[in-house]
């Protein structure tokens, strides 16, 4: 026979089982059909195997080779196979020794039953005789003997009754009311039903007057200021057995217990007036007791809420539960299943008024906690009062004081986020004071010396990680509100809410708004930060960017993860404020640039307007100004470069450097204008410059920058010499005004080139201005090309 192909234990062990099944007749109808449809006689497996057959097809089909390795393969196979045998016959041979020995312990076991049953019938009977004797000999005096049970047991009756009135005076003596009622109550209906009896008349009128004692001394008890829950659950109990009404004892129960827990909310506002300042604690001398001292010293939150769960929750629990218990839950006639609904009305209105202002004073005091910067204590504490009033829902049904705590548990977190908020804002403030405080230091640093705050790049880099640290440092702190072990962080009513709207919009998406509105106001020049240094406009504008970039990503992706929010409860979205930054950088950028060239127009304007032009001397050298303006643009251009990349400029000609305003009398001749040796009457100016405009392409002052430092820097460029432009077209020049003009043009064109994208547009303007001051002159000779040169290189 032939193994499984797998070698595994169970492969081996099945086909034995199907073998014994087999041979026990346990076969299934499948396995029997299959049995029966196989009649292979060369299957060595099967019932209908013939060796010889077997043998003649191998030694037909195979090789020399293979029969020694089919030898070989079912040598190994028959020793496996009795090695399984030896196997099966050994376990198998282990449970029949089991069961052999199972069997002779039961035999052993049924052998002691068996003679304890003998015995126990045998005592059964026994007492079956016993029995029978007894009933035999006591049949004659049964009668008799129930009859003076009966008188025995009326005459203790009797006794108790005659007995009754000294019982109720020594237990009242003794403070034991509670066995006063059961006596009185036990009696009660007999002697109601003998009463029209003169003995029993005298025994009823003396019972009544000590139970109208009893109750007096029942009511002083409960009305007792010092009597705590349980001893007025115990009068009301025994006044209820002795037929008081119900509905005056709901009164009077609910009242006394208000006198006590007024005396709990007297204690928390005391201790909220000592946390606000309003008192200060009490002397000794002035305690009226001792215990008065713990909630003489201001409590911290926890301190707080612990106070008044032990305090008024405990006793107000403690209330319901008597309550219920007497006046709802006890045994009633149908008569006063009315009442229930009555007596339940009253207790849910007491309690009601009482939580209303024990909330009011929980509130208060989480209010004060507003400054605190750790939200660890404020959580265990409101998460104390969440299970607490969980705790109050069971007792109470049809109240929900559960949810109204998450409500205020929603308002301390709302108020931290309001806190957390305030001060991020008052961070970023704080991080712009420090910027222009070292923006200014520069100024007050002497000469020779270096500033740390002169690195923008390094004032930016501190600001971004110092905003980011301080948010990562609020949301760590707002996680505590939404920890694993909090009640309240598991309702959904509260996570989602605090999640979304408090920390994602309320927190982080409103700060991020506050830096972007804050910033922009700075471009308002109507606002209080209108008159920002230049330079802040362009951190800022540096700041946004780098916002839009990553740091709104990551805040809100950071948000998003802590917070477990999911894509459907998201509400801003991430593309929505990279927008807004980079508006915001547009604009700061943009005004920037107005700025700093409005800063140089004014130098220009000033300078032309002071200046006689008419009178003026031939020049010598370069104006101030000039060499101011450009000085200016070199310190912007270093600015800026701390900040932006260079951007894209325009391929150079060779010659910008070197190209003069005083070779007009040739190169204007070969390229556009034609106006260095010239008369007046021998060409119309007017007509060739309006031709020249028509060809060459308009330049948008006022357009929008790009962030890049070439682009700022022609921004700036642009304004400042159409400034300078329209400024020369309103002044009229003499001779030397005019080669004035043409020195000033040349020493800008000198190094204003190499600030801009493109040299030919500072080659238009300065061009413009050269011609303009040539129209605009009433004796135009220019001044030579090499002197002109000298001059520039002079200055």
């Amino acid at each position: 026979m032939e193994l499984p192909e797998n070698g595994t234990e169970d492969g081996r062990v099945r086909p034995h089982r199907g073998m014994l099944k087999m041979f026990y007749g346990m076969e299934s109808d499948n396995e029997k059909e299959k049995e029966s449809a196989n009649h292979n006689p060369t299957d060595i497996n099967g019932m209908h195997f013939k060796p010889d057959v077997f043998l003649d097809r191998l030694l037909k089909e195979k090789s020399l080779t293979e029969l020694m390795d089919k030898e070989a393969e079912m040598v190994k196979q028959i020793r496996s196979l009795d090695s399984d045998m030896q196997t099966l016959v050994y376990e198998n041979y282990n449970k029949f020794i089991s069961a052999t020995d199972t069997i002779r312990k039961m035999k052993n076991d049924f052998r002691r039953m068996e003679d304890e049953m003998d015995r126990l019938a045998t005592n059964m009977e026994a007492i079956t005789q016993f029995s029978g004797r007894i009933s035999s000999t006591l049949q004659d005096r049964r009668q008799q003997i129930q009859k003076l049970s009966g008188v025995h047991v009326l005459l203790k009756k009797l006794q108790f009754l005659f007995e009754l009135p000294a019982r109720l005076k020594k237990s009242i003596e003794t403070e034991s009311y509670g066995q006063a009622v059961r006596y009185y109550v036990k009696a009660q209906r007999v002697l109601s039903h003998y009463q029209h009896m003169p003995s029993f008349q005298g025994i009823q009128a003396d019972s009544s007057a000590i139970v109208l004692e009893l109750k007096e001394k029942l009511r002083q008890r409960f009305h007792d200021k010092n009597s705590d829950a349980t001893q007025l659950a115990e009068c009301v109990d025994l006044m209820l057995q002795l037929n008081e009404p119900a509905g005056n004892l709901c009164d009077e129960f609910l009242s006394h217990a208000k006198n006590t827990l007024d005396d709990n909310l007297e204690s928390l506002d005391y201790q909220l007036k000592l946390q606000s300042g309003e008192e200060k604690p009490k002397l000794p001398s002035e305690l009226e007791k001792p215990s008065d001292a713990y909630i003489n010293q201001t409590m911290d939150i926890l301190e707080f809420i612990d106070y008044s769960c032990n305090s008024f929750l405990s006793n107000i629990c403690l209330v319901i539960a008597s309550y219920i218990d007497m006046f709802i839950n006890r045994p009633k006639d149908e008569d006063e299943e009315a009442i229930n609904d009555i007596a339940l009305s009253k207790l849910v209105n007491f309690i009601m008024g009482l939580m209303e202002k024990y909330f009011f004073y929980v509130e208060r005091r989480v209010q004060l906690e507003r400054e605190t910067g750790d939200n660890t204590i404020l959580v265990r504490a409101l998460d104390r009062f969440h299970r607490r009033l969980q705790a109050m829902n069971k007792l109470l049904p049809d109240t929900d004081f559960a949810r109204v705590g998450t409500d205020i548990v929603s308002r301390a977190a709302h108020d931290r986020v309001v806190h957390y908020l305030q001060t991020l804002k008052q961070h970023f403030s704080d991080c712009l004071t420090d910027i222009r405080q070292s923006l200014a230091a520069p100024r007050l640093v002497a000469k020779g010396e270096t500033s740390v705050g002169n690195n923008l790049s390094e004032l930016l880099s501190s600001a971004e990680a110092s905003i980011v640290d301080q948010v990562k440092s609020v949301l760590s702190n707002l996680q505590a509100f939404i920890a694993s072990d909090i009640t309240f962080a598991m309702k959904p009513y509260f996570r989602g809410h605090f999640c979304r709207q408090e920390v994602r919009e309320g927190l982080l998406v409103s700060y991020l708004r506050h830096i972007n509105h804050t910033a922009m106001e700075f471009c308002d020049s109507m606002g209080d930060r209108g008159s920002a240094p230049p330079t802040l406009l362009l951190l800022l504008s540096r700041l946004c960017i780098d916002f839009d970039n990553a740091t709104v990503s990551y805040m809100v992706n950071l948000v998003d993860e802590q917070f477990v929010l999911e894509e459907k409860q998201k509400g801003t979205t991430v593309a929505e404020l990279r927008q807004l930054f980079r508006d915001g950088a547009q604009r700061m950028l943009n005004h920037y640039v107005s700025v700093q060239g409005l800063v140089i127009s004014q130098m220009l304007r000033k300078s032309v307007e002071t200046r006689d032009w008419l009178n003026t001397i031939e020049p010598r050298n370069v104006r101030a100004v000039m060499k101011r303006v450009v000085e200016d643009i070199t310190a912007i251009d270093t600015q800026v470069g701390q900040l932006y990349e260079e951007g894209i400029r325009k391929e150079r000609s060779s010659d910008s450097s070197r190209r003069t305003f005083g070779n007009f009398s040739m190169s204007r001749q070969q390229q556009r204008s034609q106006w260095g040796r010239y008369a007046p009457s021998t060409l119309d100016n007017s007509l060739l410059s309006n031709i020249q405009k028509l060809f060459s392409e308009r330049i948008e002052i006022f357009s929008m920058v790009e962030f890049s430092k070439v682009s700022v820097l022609t921004g700036i460029i642009k304004i400042s010499l159409k400034t300078f432009l329209e400024c020369v077209r309103l002044r009229t020049l003499g001779r030397y005004g005019l080669q004035q003009i043409q020195v000033d043009t040349h020493y800008l064109q000198l190094y204003l080139w190499r600030f801009v994208s493109d040299e030919n547009l500072v080659h238009f303007l300065l061009d413009e201005i050269a011609s303009s001051a040539v129209h605009r002159c009433l004796d135009p000779v220019m001044m030579e090309s090499s002197v002109v040169e000298l001059i520039c290189e002079r200055g």
